[in-house]
């Protein structure tokens, strides 16, 4: 299922955006974009989301 984003948003290399799911619940994802990183979440709120985005350590460094 494509899933479209909107209210995108950068904290260094973690992308934050909100979306639907499947079920149409809003959900807020957390995505690193550096390569061989991997480090992504799908969280409830747009806060948390964004906490997890300021507090990742990427290991791909």
């Amino acid at each position: 299922m494509l899933r479209r984003f909107r209210n995108l948003a950068r904290v260094g290399p973690v992308q934050v955006a909100t979306g639907y799911d499947q079920r149409g619940r809003e959900k807020h994802t957390a995505a690193c974009t550096a390569p061989r990183c991997g480090f992504s979440a799908e969280y409830d709120t747009r806060s948390a989301a964004e906490l997890a985005a300021t507090t990742h350590r990427c290991s791909a460094h």
